[in-house]
């Protein structure tokens, strides 16, 4: 499975910018040669003699698969996991290009410790990537230096951290949205709020809160105060905001046409899991925000039907069993998912809620837009080949046997799914097949057109 980048892809149902459409697509050299109507090979199409010829009937062909919300945990915590073990996961999703959040140890807010990152993630991720730089309140000269067309963006940690990531100084929020050089991806939760109902429920529960209290801690109010704060900010000097992870109907009512620049990510637990699910699911579903209620739930995905949420990112953010499976206030936030982030998308296909030619423009051609990223995100002729070949199969159950993380779980265990990835190309090599991934990893660094 190593080594070529020549395909020809035949017969596949091409879904791609609004189209679905019955056809064809030549790889030469890594990219996208030509995309051809049904059995339209004719004789101006010339064939490099290594060229591997796929059938693709009866499958879906998207372009590769963006999340921009990662967390692999590369450096410092990678008995959770590490560029090769959960880029091989991605891959097995259909993801093609990663963007790594900062919260990793040591964590990225210097450009050195950036370009340290970089370099370890060289020959090691199966995927593409890209990497955040994290704000603090004193790292603002800094972010100025960082290289717009390498950096993936500014992650603003607006509520619950670790360490000194959590930005509490309005001024620097401020300057960083006069600034506006890069991106900005926002993780919103109020710490006040936040602090004041943990004390609460601990005065409460003791030592023994309960996992339904989740929400009530990292409450609906508190993403609403740090949503609205940051959104009223970035409004001021019409800076471009990427609120992550929305988790309540309130916080959408922030989105106006008035203000295009701001946009949300919703991530596939909060659109499958409600509050009614902690008391099965407990730890599995612990993740910052939490998740809300059914209300909540439902208003997410009509956001997501009427095209008002521009992206479906994974927050992957794996722990081991053994640390995650313990009491409510030991267990660490946070759950694997960028295997399982298109094959939900598709569930929600399966079971009309969401239209099939939506599915490539919330997890491929928006966060290409959004973030600028160059010859990627499309099946376009000159592009990047950044394919996954999608097949429609009896349902399947996810278990910890066919799970791709080393973590070696997930919330979505006993879940049944009807579609399944087939294959996955990056940079026109097919680097996972069927179950089999590519001896290499040789996914490249993004380039951003800014």
């Amino acid at each position: 499975m190593d080594g070529s980048n020549h395909f020809y892809i035949h017969n596949a149902r091409i879904v791609n910018e609004g189209k679905i459409f019955a056809g064809d697509i030549l790889i030469q050299n890594g990219k996208i040669a030509r995309i051809m109507g049904r059995n339209s090979l004719t004789e101006d199409v010339v064939m490099d003699p290594r060229t591997e010829y796929v059938d693709a009937t009866g499958c879906i062909l998207l372009p590769g698969g963006i999340d921009e919300h990662v967390h692999f945990r590369d450096p410092g915590l990678t008995h959770k996991g590490d560029f090769v073990s959960e880029s091989r996961a991605a891959v097995a999703g259909g993801i093609c290009t990663v963007m790594d959040m900062p919260n990793t140890v040591p964590q990225t807010t210097t450009n050195a410790l950036w370009e340290e990152k970089q370099a370890s993630a060289e020959g090691r991720m199966f995927t593409n990537y890209a990497f955040y730089l994290g704000a603090t309140n004193g790292n603002f000269e800094g972010i100025r230096n960082a290289d717009p067309n390498r950096v993936a963006g500014i992650k603003l940690f607006l509520g619950s951290s670790t360490g000194n990531m959590l930005l509490s100084d309005d001024t620097v929020l401020e300057r960083l949205f006069k600034w506006q050089g890069l991106p900005f991806a926002a993780h919103c939760e109020d710490e006040g709020i936040i602090r004041n109902n943990l004390a609460a429920a601990k005065e409460q529960y003791g030592e023994n809160v309960p996992f339904r209290m989740h929400p009530q801690i990292r409450s609906a109010e508190a993403c609403l105060l740090s949503t609205k704060k940051a959104v009223d900010a970035a409004n001021k000097y019409n800076a471009p905001l990427h609120i992550l992870h929305v988790s309540t109907a309130q916080e959408l009512e922030l989105l106006t046409d008035t203000h295009p620049e701001i946009t949300m990510e919703v991530c596939p637990s909060y659109l499958f899991f409600c509050d009614e699910d902690y008391d099965r699911l407990g730890c599995r579903m612990k993740c910052n925000p939490a998740i809300k209620g059914r209300r909540d739930r439902e208003a997410l995905l009509n956001a997501l039907q009427q095209g008002r949420i521009r992206c479906a990112g994974s927050d992957h953010a794996p722990h081991t069993w053994e640390e995650k499976d313990k009491p409510y206030l030991q267990s660490p936030s946070g759950m694997p998912m960028v295997a399982h982030t298109l094959p939900l998308l598709l569930e929600l296909v399966w079971e009309n809620r969401l239209k099939l030619a939506q599915v490539p423009e919330l997890l491929s051609h928006n966060p290409a837009k959004l973030f600028r990223i160059s010859n990627k995100g499309f099946i376009r002729e000159g592009y990047d080949a950044d394919l996954v070949i999608v097949e429609e199969v009896e349902p399947e159950t996810v278990t910890r046997d066919n799970l791709p993380y080393r973590c070696g779980w997930s919330p979505l265990e006993g879940k049944s799914l009807h579609y399944r990835i087939r294959s996955t190309f990056v940079n026109g090599k097919r680097v996972y097949h069927k179950g089999k991934f590519a001896k290499k990893a040789e996914g490249q660094p993004l380039h951003f057109e800014r």
